[in-house]
């Protein structure tokens, strides 16, 4: 169980670095890109990605369920869609270490809407992990300077994708990435389609190919990866572990965007590795349920949920097949990830 959240955490610092990468990467691009066309061409990107990946596990029966067809849904139009537009609109106006710095409103709000919306339980490690991200984040956006137009699309991309973070979570008919190539299929087609239109036709081919790849590893490997750790962690968990990749953009940005280095952003820093060591030291177990289940996601047979048999396999081997899960009570150390939703 310990490995397996290790495992899960590791997973989502990795997403976290990629991702953080793509601030400064975009800020370059949208000097001969317009933003809805780059938010087109990332997604596309992230999709070409993982697209060897995504005709693999699964199942089309549990893919019929129509709350998992509206989760991905959900998470398309808001994650894929509207959250990257309002991004890249943001940092079109504002430097990249200050939209960097702005994207830590995404793990508050993922958080919020976790405890709020989607029945996740939230102890206090992980409410005093959330406070300081926030702490943090104010920090930050005052050493950064953006404006308040600038400062404002931001925030609403971070809404947006706090409420993709939760859809994610509990997307368990499809893998990680079939979820990944759906959202940038039809998220990416749509805004290229939209930008060629509003922003004057196909930018250069260099650009187009440089957005691919970026997209192909800051969106597509990282989303993969996130939505892997996010489902063996719940969101608002994967999502602080997730707040470590504003870092990752700020020191690129001042490292090849030559821009400024504010002292409080060390403040800031600090805060949040706090916030990170708090959380990785919660721990939650009590006596609880589990109703019949199924669902297709990465997992091992060794921890404890996972007992149907594999001949010849060793229980520590991690694959991903569509399972069922028979009626269960135990008690043992648990996130609010696929298994266990319930209440408290």
């Amino acid at each position: 169980m310990a490995s397996g959240r290790a495992r899960s955490a590791l997973a989502c610092l990795v997403a976290a670095a990629l991702f953080g990468a793509s601030t400064p990467l975009s800020k370059a691009l949208l000097e001969s890109v317009g933003p809805v066309t780059l938010a087109g061409l990332l997604y596309l990107g992230g999709a070409a990605g993982v697209l060897p990946w995504a005709f693999r596990g699964g199942s089309r029966e549990l893919r019929a369920d129509r709350r998992q067809r509206w989760l991905l849904a959900g998470a398309v139009l808001l994650g894929g869609g509207l959250g990257p537009v309002l991004m890249l609109l943001g940092l079109a106006a504002a430097p990249a270490s200050s939209v960097s710095l702005w994207l830590n409103l995404e793990t508050p709000a993922t958080t919020l809407l976790a405890w709020a919306l989607f029945r996740e339980h939230l102890d206090a490690r992980t409410w005093i992990a959330a406070t300081l991200v926030l702490a943090g984040g104010i920090a930050l956006a005052v050493g950064g300077f953006a404006g308040a137009s600038a400062g404002l699309l931001v925030a609403l991309a971070c809404v947006c994708w706090g409420f993709d973070n939760n859809f994610t979570a509990l997307v368990s008919a499809f893998t990680p990435a079939q979820t990944t190539a759906v959202k940038g299929l039809v998220a990416g087609t749509v805004n290229l389609l939209l930008g060629l239109g509003l922003e004057g036709g196909l930018p250069a081919g260099r650009s187009i190919a440089l957005a691919l790849a970026v997209g192909a590893v800051s969106y597509g490997a990282s989303l993969v990866l996130y939505i892997s750790g996010a489902q063996q962690l719940g969101a608002s968990r994967s999502q602080l572990l997730f707040a470590t990749s504003p870092f990752v953009g700020t020191a690129l940005s001042w490292a090849f965007l030559g821009e400024h280095i504010h002292l409080v952003q060390v403040l800031a820093a600090t805060l949040m590795a706090v916030a990170l060591l708090v959380l990785l030291r919660a721990r939650h177990a009590h006596v609880h349920g589990h109703e019949r289940l199924a669902h297709t996601h990465d997992h091992r047979h060794d921890d404890g949920h996972h007992d149907h048999d594999h001949p010849g396999e060793p229980q520590s081997l991690r694959h991903t097949h569509p399972h069922v899960h028979e009626p269960a009570t135990h008690s043992h150390p648990h996130a609010p990830d696929l298994h266990h939703r319930h209440r408290h």
